[in-house]
């Protein structure tokens, strides 16, 4: 089994379509419907007063289920008897899996691969959470629709989330017990945290988040070991590939991102260049990993450098197998996109490109982790806000970004990792 690639239907401006023209009159028949409901119902909610089965949501993103994972991890520290489930997209399921955050089967997911399967998951939830006996939901998403409207379709008593308060075009209905405000100057893993802690606050409080912001730790999540057997079948994997590989220190290339932020990426013939440089050290051999849809990029290096140590592992590794890959590696570049946030769960090195994006909210929880940014005065241009589509059509942030600078800083990250091996 390979990573999985995105179904077709999630097309991002589709999903911002629809998100926009479906969500709004949902949000606002929910919202009618639920102060409706208000007024009649009975006090008390029959559910207990302290969180006892606890539903995390974050649909779309992998990378952000381990940005979650401090978040979790307080909500069992502070409830330890709370059974813990978590909802996301079925095609990246193996995001939460590989954490170990919650039991396999306490992982709910939703297929949207049609919009048949869609409703009929979407249905199957709202069954689900009533048996599990949802009683808290925390959804980790920013301002966005279906997350909001499947927040209140559990039937939880206590619904946590980001409330756009003032923003006006940020309309996601009053669904929320627990409205807590989004700070776009902190990192995002302190801003879940927040949602945990606004638990405990006093929902008239208006607007929860009235404490102070989370330090930073060393590490913040969970360490991803490898066994020696799966660190050989990794090695096995690329000698396979090429022999020429064999013996030769591992630099893996990310040179994608998810297609819901397509400008984040460092121009490929940029990747190509770097490639084409590392790989003059005989000792150097190029992994560039990415799902299946992805191979063209991949192809592209291979082609333009020539080489039998560029290897082409996309779409023949599973999440865990790419784990295990940065477990084995000397060094990760990437663009900012999941692979850099997954490698935080080992000790890899890691390299960042940050450009429509600001690392200030989504760095990768890794000592390990170097960071290039242009620090442009329009960056970031996507955000919670805009549903992280930009208007850009040239993404200079990146594309300015010289393959001699990168070069030369890839150079010092692997002589430290030399010496710290040493």
């Amino acid at each position: 089994m390979s990573l999985q690639t995105a179904p077709a239907s999630l097309n991002p401006d589709r999903l911002r379509w629809i998100d926009y023209w479906v969500g709004v009159p949902i949000c606002f028949i929910l919202t009618v419907l639920s102060k409706v409901a208000g007024v009649f119902s009975r006090s008390g909610t029959g559910q207990p007063d302290t969180p006892a089965n606890v539903l995390f949501i974050e649909l779309a993103e992998m990378g952000s289920t381990v940005i979650a994972c401090p978040a979790v991890e307080r909500l069992k520290a502070r409830h330890p008897g709370c059974r813990i489930y978590f909802l996301l997209f079925k095609h990246i399921d193996e995001s939460v899996k590989v954490l170990n955050l919650v039991p396999n089967d306490h992982v709910l997911t939703i297929d949207v691969s049609t919009p048949g399967t869609l409703m009929r998951d979407t249905w199957r939830f709202m069954r689900q959470s009533r048996r599990l006996r949802i009683d808290t939901v925390i959804n980790l998403e920013t301002f966005a629709r279906f997350s909001t409207i499947l927040t209140y379709l559990s039937g939880a008593a206590r619904r946590v989330g980001f409330h756009p308060f003032t923003q006006r075009g940020l309309y996601i209905g009053d669904l929320f017990t627990h409205r807590v405000i989004y700070n776009p100057h902190i990192h995002t893993w302190q801003s879940l945290l927040g949602l945990v802690d606004a638990l405990q606050a006093n929902t008239a409080d208006l607007p929860l988040g009235k404490f102070p912001a989370a330090p930073d730790d060393v590490r913040l999540v969970p360490r991803v070991e490898s066994p020696e057997a799966a660190r050989r079948r990794v090695r096995a994997l690329i000698e396979g590939e090429s022999p020429a590989a064999a013996g030769k220190r591992i630099i893996a290339v990310n040179p994608n991102a998810s297609k819901l932020i397509s400008i984040r990426k460092w121009p490929i013939d940029r990747y190509a260049d770097l490639v084409a440089r590392l790989v003059e050290h005989p000792d150097n051999v190029c992994v560039i990993t990415g799902v299946a849809s992805e191979k063209e990029d991949a192809r592209f290096i291979q082609n333009r450098v020539n080489s039998d140590r560029v290897i082409d592992l996309t779409g023949k590794t599973t999440l865990r197998e790419l784990i295990d890959l940065f477990n084995v590696a000397e060094l990760l570049i990437t663009n900012d996109s999941g692979p850099a946030h997954f490698a935080a769960l080992t000790d890899i090195p890691v390299l960042v490109f940050f450009g429509p994006e600001t690392p200030q909210l989504y760095k990768p929880l890794s000592p390990n982790c170097r960071v290039i940014y242009s620090n442009y005065a329009c960056s970031p241009c996507v955000s919670a806000y805009n549903q992280r589509r930009s208007p850009c059509t040239n993404n200079r942030c990146l594309t300015d970004i010289p393959v001699e600078d990168v070069y030369g800083t890839v150079l010092e990250m692997l002589e430290a990792s030399s010496k710290i091996h040493q």
